[in-house]
């Protein structure tokens, strides 16, 4: 039996210009972290040549081809994983629509358990480029690179999506107190609905084109706030998380609503320097940079809306468990 754990994410800035389409004409840039809420993966051998799929449905079929689960799918096809196999995928936060990067997180995941089923330790980085593969270039999904990579390398890390298509990563060299202050600042709060990821990016891909300058403003504040975190300037992190919404509202007609813009207002007016939507938009998880002082009173005005406590997640992707005892190649 392996069983992998894989963090789920928050974007903090630059989110929209790691879609190819957009980075390699104009460079892009995100910084993100992943945060104590994984997904689980758990591939179990069985004795007959059957394969067992569990999540929220369940599956039983002969082939890889009948899986109807296509990341399940895909990574079996991917890693050369054919029969006699059970995989069970588990998630600490509801996964679908919770801008958490939950897909990315399980497809990372299930690439990671398959491989050392097999015997076979991989790199990081191919783990989320594979990720990528599968879910852009074969799944045909309306998404970006960021969360497959944060998902398999985790931590608080600055990313680079050049022109020439190579993907620089950096884990930011804090201390455990710079990075404790980092996100004992940040809130997040659940806004009661949930919402298919892709009709809000495919329109905001449709919109990239016209869109260049506001997506040129979150990959400069990227780099911004990366500067600002080095230099301890924590506050600034709020004023340019809330110039980071305003452009982000712009990339397509609905990465907001008039609720979430209600409930934002109210933060605001509480005490939070800014915010926005993780993920697409539309609904999901508001995430909120407010100063700890302030904080009691933003959860008063927004009492009733369930919060998640989170850290952050130093490693990413891993093999927690393995009764197989293989040596790695």
């Amino acid at each position: 039996m392996i069983i992998t754990q894989t963090p789920l994410r928050i974007s903090l800035f630059g989110g929209g210009t790691d879609f190819r389409e957009f980075y390699l004409e104009r460079g892009g840039a995100v910084l993100s972290l992943a945060i104590d809420k994984y997904i689980y993966v758990i591939v179990k051998e069985r004795f007959d040549e059957k394969i067992y799929i569990n999540y929220s449905r369940k599956e039983i079929v002969d082939k890889v081809d009948e899986i109807h689960h296509e990341l399940v799918r895909e990574a079996m096809r991917r890693t050369g994983v054919g029969e006699g196999v059970e995989i069970t995928t588990l998630a600490d936060v509801p996964s679908e629509g919770s801008g958490l990067g939950s897909s990315s997180s399980v497809t990372v995941g299930l690439l990671n358990a398959l491989y050392a089923y097999q015997g076979e330790q991989v790199p990081l980085e191919r783990l989320a480029r594979e990720a990528c593969e599968i879910e852009i270039d074969i799944l045909g999904k309306p998404i970006g690179v960021q969360d497959q990579y944060i998902a398999a390398f985790g931590g608080l890390r600055f990313f680079e999506f050049r022109k020439d298509g190579s993907i620089g990563t950096e884990r930011l060299d804090l201390s455990d107190e710079e990075k404790r202050r980092l996100v004992s600042n940040l809130l997040v709060f659940f806004t009661g609905r949930t919402r298919s990821s892709s009709e809000v990016l495919t329109e905001q891909k449709n919109n990239i084109s016209e869109r260049t300058t506001e997506l040129e403003v979150l990959r400069d504040l990227a780099y911004e706030a990366r500067e600002h975190i080095l230099n301890g300037s924590l506050d600034e992190i709020g004023h340019l998380m809330h110039r980071g919404w305003e452009a982000k509202k712009k990339l397509a007609s609905n990465v907001t609503t008039p609720d979430i813009d209600a409930l934002y207002d109210r933060a605001i007016e509480a005490g939070a320097l800014g915010g926005k939507i993780a993920g697409a938009g539309s609904g999901g998880f508001l995430l909120l940079y407010c100063p700890r002082e302030r904080q009691n009173a933003v959860r008063e005005a927004l009492e009733g809306y369930r919060e998640l406590p989170f850290l952050l997640s130093r490693d990413g992707s891993k093999v927690i468990f393995n009764v197989r005892g293989y040596e790695w190649k």
